[in-house]
C-alpha cells in the first residue's frame, strides 16, 4: 500500500514539474513573439532606395538577392536620379526612404540650405592595402615617381573639385609635403577620359576608381600609387542617408531595413575582406548589379571597404566639410550632430550583434 500511495505522489509531482516547464516554456515563447523586434512585419512594407548601381551599394543588393529584407517582410525598389540635386529633395521629402550620399560642397549646401537627410551608416572607404579609389601612375613614369614627394611637377587628374576627390587629392600633397602650387591640378571628370589621357601621355598621375584601375594594369598603362591608406585611413567617401520620416515614423521598417543591409554587408565583407569562400554567390550578385559583369575581374579588383558594423568615419565627414569651407565652396553651417544618426545602427547592434574581425 504505502509503495502504490508512493508511485501516485511520485507521478503526480512528475506531472507538475513538467506541466509547470511547460507552462514556463511557452510564456518564454509567447513574450518572444511579442517583443522580438526583429520578427517579420505583420504587413509587407516598401521601401525606396535611391541607387545607381555602384559598388558601395553591395549591402543593399546581397541583403536583396539573398532574402534577407524578404525574411521581415520588407520590398525594396531601387530608383535612380540624374544627381544629388534630385535625390535629396525626395530623400528629405520621404519620397525616397534611403540613399547613398557622396561627400561633396554641393551636398553640404543642399543640407546646409535646409534638406533634411540623414547619415546613418557606412557606404564606402578605402581599404588598406587594395583600395578602391586610389592613385595611378602612368606605366612609364613608375620607376620615376616612387614616393609622395616625386609628385610635385607632375600633372595630376581629379574628377572634381570641393568634392571627396579633391579632398583626398589635398590629403596626399600635405601626407608628401608638397604644396598644391607645386603640382598641376588638372579636372577631368570621366574617369575612362583619364585612363585615354594616361595612354596619350597628357597627365602623368590620376586619382581612379576600379575596375579601371585593375584594367589599366593588366593593359600596362599606369600603376597603382602606393596605398590611399597612408594619407587618408579613414576617409569617409559615401555614406547611407536616411529619410527623417523613415526614422521615426516608420521605425520598426527602419530598424528591420537596418538589420538586413548590415547582413548584406557582413556577407560582402567575408568575402572581399576575409576571403570567405561562398561559392561565388555575392561575386555573382555584384556582378548582376554594378557594371562589372566580369566575375573573374571581381577576383582582382580593389573592393570598397563597407563597415560590418555600419559606423561612419564621423571625425574625416566634419574635416572633409571644414576643407570645402576653407576653400569658399560652402555657404551656411552645418550642426553634425542632427545630420549624423548612428541610433538606428546601435540598436541594430545591440539586436544582431558586433561583427569580430
Amino acid at each position: 500500500m504505502k509503495k502504490y500511495l508512493f508511485l501516485i505522489i511520485m507521478t503526480v509531482v512528475a506531472f507538475l514539474v513538467v506541466s509547470g516547464c511547460q507552462s514556463s516554456e511557452s510564456s518564454q515563447q509567447g513574450n518572444n513573439e511579442n517583443t522580438d523586434p526583429l520578427s517579420p512585419l505583420e504587413e509587407t512594407a516598401k521601401v525606396v532606395i535611391a541607387e545607381d548601381g555602384s559598388a558601395s551599394g553591395a549591402g543593399f543588393y546581397i541583403a536583396k538577392d539573398k532574402g534577407y529584407f524578404e525574411e521581415y517582410n520588407i520590398d525594396v525598389e531601387f530608383a535612380t536620379f540624374g544627381n544629388s540635386d534630385e535625390m535629396l529633395p525626395a530623400v528629405a521629402a520621404g519620397e525616397v526612404d534611403v540613399a547613398g550620399g557622396v561627400s561633396s560642397a554641393s551636398f553640404f549646401n543642399s543640407i546646409a540650405q535646409g534638406i533634411d537627410v540623414r547619415f546613418i551608416a557606412d557606404k564606402g572607404h578605402n581599404n588598406k592595402g587594395n583600395s578602391y579609389f586610389t592613385f595611378v601612375v602612368r606605366d612609364d613614369l613608375k620607376d620615376e615617381i616612387t614616393d609622395y614627394p616625386d609628385v610635385k611637377g607632375k600633372k595630376i587628374a581629379v574628377s572634381t573639385k570641393n568634392a571627396v576627390d579633391h579632398y583626398i587629392y589635398n590629403e596626399m600633397l600635405k601626407h608628401g609635403g608638397v604644396s598644391p602650387d607645386e603640382v598641376e591640378f588638372v579636372l577631368m571628370s570621366d574617369f575612362a577620359n583619364m585612363m585615354a589621357a594616361m595612354g596619350n601621355k597628357q597627365i602623368d598621375l590620376a586619382l581612379q576608381i576600379e575596375p579601371l584601375i585593375t584594367q589599366g594594369e593588366n593593359k600596362g598603362i599606369h600603376k597603382r600609387f602606393l596605398d590611399a591608406t597612408d594619407y587618408a585611413p579613414e576617409a569617409q567617401i559615401a555614406m547611407v542617408l536616411g529619410s527623417p520620416k523613415f526614422l521615426t515614423e516608420r521605425r520598426d521598417v527602419a530598424v528591420r531595413f537596418m538589420a538586413a543591409y548590415l547582413r548584406g554587408v557582413r556577407d560582402y565583407h567575408d568575402v572581399f575582406v576575409k576571403g570567405k569562400d561562398d561559392g561565388g554567390e555575392v561575386v555573382s550578385i555584384m556582378a548582376n548589379h554594378t557594371a562589372l559583369k566580369d566575375e573573374e575581374l571581381w577576383k582582382e579588383v580593389g573592393v570598397t571597404g563597407l563597415n560590418p558594423n555600419g559606423y561612419i568615419f564621423e571625425e574625416d565627414v566634419k574635416k572633409q566639410y571644414q576643407f570645402y569651407k576653407d576653400n569658399g565652396a560652402i555657404q551656411g553651417d552645418l550642426d553634425f550632430d542632427k545630420i549624423i544618426d548612428m541610433s538606428l545602427v546601435e540598436e541594430v547592434l545591440d539586436l544582431i550583434g558586433t561583427y569580430e574581425e
